[in-house]
């Protein structure tokens, strides 16, 4: 299968690393965006690494243009979705539908660290709580 767009002054970064230098901060944890459109353009991909520190949680929002799979590796985290909240483990992973209101919280006692990803380059979301979740 070919496309007919034209890739000549396209920039793909076609590795990356987790790099706590390179990650979004906030009072919660981190997001480290591995891939998005601005890492490979026309990819049709979000990616990322977060972290939620002990004791804390992401705002509440949810995705207008994409759904969201998270695969917890560390930690154990309660995230809801919509009214239902699903206690996750380490090995875990949890579907989020486009349009849903979720939310993370860590209430263990070790960081909880996890991959994200949308099936979009241009992964947006609506906060609606305070804070940031770039």
């Amino acid at each position: 299968m070919t496309d007919n767009l034209d890739r000549s002054n396209l920039k793909i970064q076609y590795t990356n690393a987790v790099d706590a230098a390179a990650a979004n901060l906030f009072g919660w944890g981190s997001i480290q965006w591995l891939c998005n459109g601005d890492v490979a353009p026309n990819g049709n991909l979000t990616f990322g690494y977060v972290q939620i520190e002990p004791g804390h949680k992401n705002p509440r929002h949810y995705h207008p243009n994409s759904s969201e799979v998270l695969f917890l590796i560390e930690g154990e985290l309660d995230h809801s979705i919509g009214d239902e909240v699903f206690h996750l483990t380490a090995g875990m992973s949890i579907f989020i539908p486009t349009g849903v209101a979720h939310d993370a919280s860590n209430q263990g006692n070790v960081t909880a660290r996890m991959v994200v990803a949308y099936p979009t380059e241009d992964r947006q979301a609506v906060m609606l709580e305070a804070g940031r979740d770039e």
